[in-house]
């Protein structure tokens, strides 16, 4: 064996001495063997390199208060028949059930995530026991079909959740209805549900989690979570905002002590959302070496995207710079306001004050999580371990109860009645569809997902499905034209969600990311890749923070675009890309996390495509004039009020955020490289 085989052998022993990897990454290439949490058929489709799944963590049926009275009525039932492919009907503007759902293509999991603090409170006003329950006013108007009463409705819910400036206060409904046990009832139907749609099968055709959101936010500064439970083994009840008295801290340590330490075979974790409407607040410096330990166990992954925005990073076109970052692709699906108060448009008004647009100087910096990311690096010497070492996940948040509807084309709103048919356009312009949750898995079943979760084996999309692989260790130059390119990366280094400890690197770190466009279908096919980015965060020896975008493979300049006519795809990208990329900065000595983003070509935004559908083209002179006339019919046609289609004819020069045309992405949850302490 010669000086070079000697060396690189040397390297690959040592990497893999030291590379953080669990212990289940390691069996799995070993061994197609797997034992289970929970008594089913073995997979007959086994990969031990993994294969990716799609799915939605962030769903919603008629059991959520803000779902039941936007005249949302489908449970949990239908919630897994359209995860499943086949259509369900949701209500039209006017709240009557006359629109038809569907997805475009199945998923492969989903779990529900009713709140869990009013299951009992919502079953009480839906099916009330005795008369006072009947005819009690806060019931009375979550039934109702007005709008208006319905809005205020939501407001008193939240209120009684300690949404606002009070305490987390039970409904008076409970003084002559039983809350406590149609709470337990309505957690069991939670489970039954999940139960009736999981494949035991071999055939592993889809899975299903018991799961529920712990619903926290400060004067609605959202600090909510998805508790998401490993098998059937679940808490009594759900652990909420009244059990904890709106203690993050104590939503972990009751997890823990009633799940993972009281209940042999339960296993959970809580996955936060929307840090971009936190003002700030989601993630806070542990203030214990307990909390500390149980924020990096409980919360392995962060959900990046969703109907209410993306919080990967912020970037203000107008301003000409962003909150910590100069990546100019962070004006993504931006929500103007940094609150849940971003929902409070109505008719097309926004009608709280604190909606508005926050500029970049107040907006804060840990709402977004590369910024989190950062920080996490550099307390990581401070503190001994990163209390911020999050994997990526994407989700809808629907409350339209359609699992998984994140594509554009064929929108249907996520918020019942409140955003259906014109409503969507006129009152929830900056809301999305939402995203995906990818995980890679060796079979379809929950205890591979769950532990894909754990190690943070999982990536993000915005709608769409590309395929998405990412390893950082030690590749050959030509790792792309390997037959066994899975293989090698997990023999060579880790995947996305690992750690490496930078003594096991002889030289800078290396990765091997490749990635498939999004196939599409038969009626509607995949947009082409048009570029793969590593994004770059690191401390340095003072602490302070740094970041860099790399252009890694692909053309960001290929001229492609849309029709503007018939938003069709114009010019070509790349059906794959693949490269190995070296850190050209790369210092041993510093704390620092890579993520890949893969960027599509052009396509026409969801709003771009109703406001087409309607008549109104955002690219044409004649909008003013076309939204006009639209309107009109709304109002005349469907009983709409006000100008329902002016949001069609923005500006994306005059616009932060906004633009007609999106570019699609996915984000690879963060390879970590850590120094010594």
């Amino acid at each position: 064996m010669n000086k070079t085989s000697l060396a690189r052998l040397k390297r690959l022993t040592n990497l893999a001495a030291t590379l953080t990897l669990s212990a289940f990454c390691v069996s799995a290439l070993a061994s197609d063997k797997r034992e289970y949490t929970e008594d089913r058929e073995a997979c007959s489709q086994y990969s031990a390199t993994k294969r990716p799944l799609f799915g939605d963590l962030h769903i919603h049926s008629r059991l959520s208060f803000d779902s039941y009275l936007s005249s949302q009525r489908n449970g949990p039932d239908e919630v897994y028949d359209y995860a499943k492919g086949l259509p369900i009907t949701v209500p039209g503007a006017d709240g009557e059930q006359t629109v038809i759902a569907q997805i475009d293509r199945p998923l492969d999991f989903a779990g529900l995530t009713d709140h869990g603090e009013f299951l009992g409170q919502v079953a009480a006003c839906q099916n009330p026991d005795t008369l006072l329950g009947k005819v009690w006013p806060m019931c009375m108007m979550s039934r109702s079909q007005n709008l208006w009463v319905q809005l205020i409705a939501a407001s008193w819910w939240t209120r009684l959740g300690g949404q606002n400036a009070v305490e987390p206060t039970p409904s008076s409904i409970c003084l002559f209805e039983d809350c406590d046990s149609k709470q337990i009832s309505v957690w069991q139907e939670v489970q039954a549900a999940a139960e009736r749609h999981y494949d035991r099968s071999a055939n592993c055709e889809f899975t299903s989690f018991v799961g529920y959101e712990y619903t926290d936010a400060v004067n609605q500064k959202n600090l909510h979570r998805n508790v998401i439970f490993r098998n059937s083994k679940v808490t009594e009840a759900p652990i909420s905002t009244y059990e904890t008295q709106k203690s993050l801290l104590s939503l972990w340590q009751q997890l823990d002590e009633q799940c993972i330490q009281g209940t042999e075979g339960c296993d959970v974790l809580a996955i936060p959302h929307n840090s971009n409407l936190s003002g700030g607040l989601m993630f806070q410096d542990p203030k214990s070496p307990e909390e500390l330990r149980l924020r990096r166990s409980m919360e392995p992954l962060v959900e990046l995207v969703q109907h209410k925005g993306a919080s990967e990073c912020r970037y203000d076109r107008l301003a000409g710079r962003g909150v910590d970052t100069t990546d100019e692709l962070c004006d993504f699906e931006q929500i103007p306001g940094d609150n849940l108060h971003m929902l409070g448009t109505v008719e097309g008004e926004m009608r709280s004050e604190d909606g508005a647009l926050v500029d970049i100087d107040n907006f804060a910096p840990r709402n977004m999580i590369r910024n989190v990311l950062k920080d996490g690096v550099a307390l990581r010497s401070e503190l001994g371990e990163n209390p911020f070492q999050f994997g990526f996940i994407g989700s809808t948040d629907t409350h339209s109860a359609t699992a998984g509807g994140a594509q554009e084309k064929g929108y249907v709103g996520h918020l019942g009645r409140r955003d259906s048919e014109y409503r969507n356009v006129q009152d929830h312009f900056v809301s999305n569809p939402g995203g995906h949750a990818v995980v890679w898995a060796e079979e379809n079943s929950r205890d591979a997902i769950f532990e894909a979760m754990r190690r943070r084996e999982t990536y993000a999309t915005s709608g769409t499905r590309p395929i998405v692989r990412f390893f950082g260790g030690d590749y050959p130059a030509d790792a792309c034209t390997a037959v066994n390119r899975a293989e090698l990366g997990y023999d060579n280094g880790v995947p996305m969600g690992g750690v490496i400890e930078s003594a096991a690197l002889d030289g800078p770190a290396r990765f091997l990311v490749y990635a498939q466009k999004d196939a599409g279908t038969a009626t509607h096919p995949g947009y082409d890749l048009q570029r793969i980015q590593i994004i770059k965060g690191w401390a340095d020896a003072e602490g302070k923070t740094h970041e860099q975008v790399f252009e890694v493979a692909g053309n960001p300049n290929n001229g492609a675009s849309v029709d503007p006519d018939s938003c069709a795809a114009v010019g070509t990208g790349y059906s794959e890309l693949c490269t190995v990329w070296e850190d050209p900065n790369y210092n041993a000595d510093e704390n620092a996390f890579y993520y890949a983003r893969v960027i599509e070509n052009p396509s026409c935004r969801w709003s771009t495509l109703q406001c087409m559908d309607a008549g109104v083209n955002p690219f044409s002179d004649q909008c003013e004039e076309q939204s006009l006339a639209a309107s009109a019919k709304a109002r005349e046609k469907q009983g709409a009020t006000g100008e329902v289609y002016k949001n069609c004819c923005r500006s994306a020069e005059n616009e932060a955020f906004y633009s007609p045309v999106i570019q699609e992405r996915a984000w690879t949850s963060p390879i970590w490289i850590q120094s010594a302490l």
